[in-house]
């Protein structure tokens, strides 16, 4: 039986990273513990290269390219054993740019192995040292190597820039009525981009950002008070956009990237979890609105460390052990 395709033609892309961005909003307000508080989760996963990341590597390679910082065939550097370093690698490839990526030993093995489709070279740093550890040795191998075009995503402005630009005004047009804005707290690009672009159309909005307790690690984020503050919130003036912040436990943002894929169907990574547990933070206390919180990408990368399947406090420890940033 011959079927029939119903509706316009679709736009033929010229290339995957036309692709970066104009990600889906879904209604999750049945997880909302207040009928009268909209929950709205949108889905970064989406992107090309798996990850909100997409966005700001997209951007700051092409505004280097733009500045003469990088030209054919040049070097890219980056410390992250996470998702911007993944997006990098797969924008480097599609450019023709070779790479190299700083990440600590400790991290999930999905994301080695990612950089490695992408033809990235890793270099492994003590996973005592943490994400400070791989920054420290990036800055010593771009002294060494000035060469090569290093993108320093904590201080590069075209990362909040490019939620000032898309993700920012996806957000208003799509969601008109959105009251609050939810992520988490880490480059901070994602806040301040989207958080500036949204109080300029409302003042009313309100911007929350989700970070850890002092001295626990939940996937993705920092806590302020640690004693690093992210160039981009100092340089976006942070303190003056940021309504309030809520801490979100490891154990919470477990439970609640548990509570997305088996209530919702959204298979999301760790630090979903927490951006959606601080939107139940905030509609547990407000009478009505619409809350906006960020998915920022996909739970592939996280299978090998039992967050979804095995025990609670099992998946804990674990995610304790493995680096995210």
């Amino acid at each position: 039986m011959q079927s029939t395709i119903h509706g316009s033609r679709m736009m033929i892309n010229e290339s995957v990273l036309d692709l970066i961005g104009n990600t889906p909003v879904v209604d999750v307000s049945v997880l909302s513990p207040n009928p009268r508080v909209r929950l709205i989760a949108k889905l970064e996963g989406q992107n090309p290269f798996g990850s909100v990341k997409d966005r700001i590597a997209k951007s700051m390679i092409e505004q280097a390219i733009k500045d003469g910082l990088l030209k054919p065939g040049q070097r890219i550097m980056e410390p992250s054993s996470g998702n911007t370093g993944i997006a990098l690698a797969a924008i480097a490839a599609v450019k023709g740019n070779p790479i190299t990526i700083l990440m600590p030993e400790s991290v999930s093995i999905e994301r080695r192995q990612m950089l490695e489709v992408f033809g990235a070279e890793i270099i492994l740093t003590p996973g005592g040292e943490g994400s400070n550890g791989a920054v420290r040795r990036a800055e010593a191998l771009s002294a060494e190597h000035p060469e090569w075009c290093f993108m320093h995503q904590y201080q590069n402005d075209a990362n909040p820039r490019a939620h000032y630009e898309t993700t920012g005004p996806e957000i208003w047009r799509d969601v008109p009525e959105v009251t609050h804005f939810v992520a988490g707290l880490g480059t901070s690009g994602t806040l301040m981009g989207v958080g500036r672009f949204l109080k300029e159309q409302n003042a009313d909005i309100k911007l929350i950002a989700v970070e850890p307790p002092l001295g626990e690690r939940v996937e993705g984020l920092r806590n302020l008070d640690e004693g690093y503050i992210p160039p981009i919130f100092e340089n976006w003036h942070g303190i003056d956009l940021l309504d309030r912040k809520r801490v979100v436990r490891p154990r919470e943002s477990l439970e609640m990237t548990r509570r997305l894929v088996r209530e919702c169907g959204i298979f999301a990574g760790i630090s979903s979890g927490a951006s959606l547990a601080g939107a139940l933070k905030v509609a547990g206390e407000i009478d009505e609105g619409t809350i906006v919180f960020i998915v920022c990408d996909g739970g592939w990368k996280y299978l090998s460390t039992g967050a979804y399947t095995d025990d609670l406090d099992a998946a804990e420890a674990a995610a304790e052990k493995i680096i995210y940033f």
